[in-house]
């Protein structure tokens, strides 16, 4: 679920089972916005600058047997009435999106990666023309996607990316293993220092982020581990 910062009535939400619906009156009433596109849907970001453009990524992040894949990562200019995919396509499952807030062309996403097989397209990829092109600035290997993202409000070149080590098969699931790690730049994702004061030791499985927007530095993190 995503809103429009200045009009709050205003809400995009998107469904694992596929599809994205619209208000503007607060939840009174809804209409869908991606019925071209029938796919599950992973994170929504909108341009709080100019709101007509939204941001949606395709392919459903929590991982389980039924889970459903998308095709890469749409835009919108118009508030949702019309898309245009701009790639990521092999991802499978994207987790997050964020919008630089002073350059909306550039935006970082976190794509886990596929559920059931490795991938070279796993990691955190960047882009600095609008979608046109994506670099992955965080890349660990082919079992190792990126799970979350986080970015300082104070300095949106302080950026956190938690990495996530997992594999289905028909009879198992495997989360966690030596790839997992939190990862933390200071200069717009170029470099990457791992954080591991604090954090459980061992291998640890998915990592979720939070920070208080009102103090940056109290930074939360629920780690999947074993160990305390």
């Amino acid at each position: 679920v995503e809103g429009v910062n200045n009009e709050p009535t205003t809400l995009y939400v998107g469904a694992a089972g596929g599809g994205i619906w619209k208000t503007t009156t607060g939840g009174f009433t809804f209409e869908p916005v991606f019925e071209k596109y029938p796919q599950s849907i992973g994170a929504i970001a909108i341009d709080q600058q100019r709101p007509d453009t939204v941001w949606v990524a395709t392919g459903e992040s929590y991982m389980r047997n039924s889970v459903s894949v998308g095709l890469g990562i749409y835009r919108s200019t118009d508030g949702g009435r019309n898309w245009l995919q701009k790639g990521l396509d092999k991802t499978e499952h994207i987790s997050k999106i964020i919008i630089h807030p002073e350059n909306a062309n550039t935006l970082y996403v976190a794509a886990p990666g596929p559920l059931w097989s490795d991938s070279p397209d796993r990691g955190l990829y960047k882009t600095t023309d609008g979608g046109n092109t994506w670099q992955k600035i965080l890349y660990t290997d082919e079992k190792t996607g990126c799970a979350d993202v986080l970015m300082d409000p104070r300095d949106p070149n302080v950026l956190y990316a938690a990495m996530w080590q997992f594999r289905r098969t028909p009879y198992s699931f495997s989360s966690g293993g030596p790839g997992s790690a939190l990862y933390k730049s200071t200069d717009g994702g170029a470099s990457w220092v791992k954080l591991e004061n604090g954090l459980p030791k061992g291998a640890f499985g998915r990592i979720a982020l939070a920070l208080a927007p009102s103090a940056p530095d109290n930074l939360l993190s629920i780690v999947e581990s074993e160990n305390t």
